[in-house]
């Protein structure tokens, strides 16, 4: 794969052509998932211009701590970010991933979203490293419950164990799941290329997946608007653009 990766570099192939080319030489691709790859579904980023970071202070409205203290103001703003995920739908973004995977070039995709869209999608091999929006969790017995089993008109819903519901989503001051991250990490450790997809790369400990991907010896595809901290450090190929853009040219490129 080096010596290919040489090869395409010293020519005068185009970017995309370039990372078409590592996608289909390689032997395990496995791709990263970050907010900017649902902005074109309707969800807006955390971070960034108009992110919600920028509305909601992450440490009043997204901290653990915040949530148990004053449940139902958490859950106002619970109830509005749900609204907007369930007009959502897959883009060509996740669409192109999805059929990626059905033609074997990706194994797995690792995603920071909880917004489901992976699996809308048709994608099959999907490991939600933040959890997924479309559960609520107990916190005192650990009941599972889907969305639409909640009664949205109660200001904060319960367990039928009187227990506090949360959205079954990481928040600032939890770890994350012991499934996910040990799925994740055997992904990373097994793969021989990795797409980054419209992350930020700034969110610990998903963050440090492309690093300990890089250190394992895989190439690095990064797909953003913007350059990261892995751009210049980590990065074989940038392809600048949107998700839908860069992976509906991906895909044709790929055949």
């Amino acid at each position: 794969m080096d010596e290919l990766k040489e090869a395409l570099l010293s020519s005068e192939a185009r970017p995309t052509e370039q990372a078409a080319q590592l996608i289909k030489s390689s032997n395990y691709c496995i791709a990263l998932t970050g907010a900017g790859i649902s902005v074109e579904s309707g969800i807006p980023t955390f971070r960034g211009y108009q992110g919600l970071w920028q509305k909601y202070d992450p440490l009043e409205y997204a901290h653990i701590k915040s949530f148990i203290k004053n449940p139902e103001k958490i859950w106002k703003v619970m109830y509005e970010l749900d609204e907007i995920m369930q007009k959502a739908r897959p883009n060509p973004a996740h669409f192109a991933l999805s059929e990626l995977e059905g033609k074997g070039y990706i194994k797995a995709i690792i995603t920071q979203n909880v917004d489901n869209l992976h699996q809308a999608a048709g994608s099959r091999s999907v490991i939600e490293f933040h959890g997924n929006a479309k559960r609520l969790i107990c916190l005192d017995c650990g009941k599972i419950y889907q969305r639409e089993e909640i009664d949205r008109s109660v200001l904060v819903p319960r367990c039928k164990c009187n227990g506090l519901l949360k959205p079954d989503v990481v928040f600032f001051g939890e770890s994350i799941p012991e499934e996910a991250l040990n799925s994740a990490n055997q992904e990373v450790n097994a793969c021989d290329l990795m797409l980054t997809i419209g992350t930020s790369a700034e969110v610990v400990p998903a963050n440090i997946l492309p690093w300990e991907a890089k250190r394992s010896g895989a190439k690095i595809i990064e797909v953003n608007l913007e350059r990261t901290n892995l751009t210049d450090e980590i990065t074989d190929i940038f392809l600048k653009g949107s998700a839908s853009q860069i992976l509906t040219i991906l895909l044709k490129e790929i055949g």
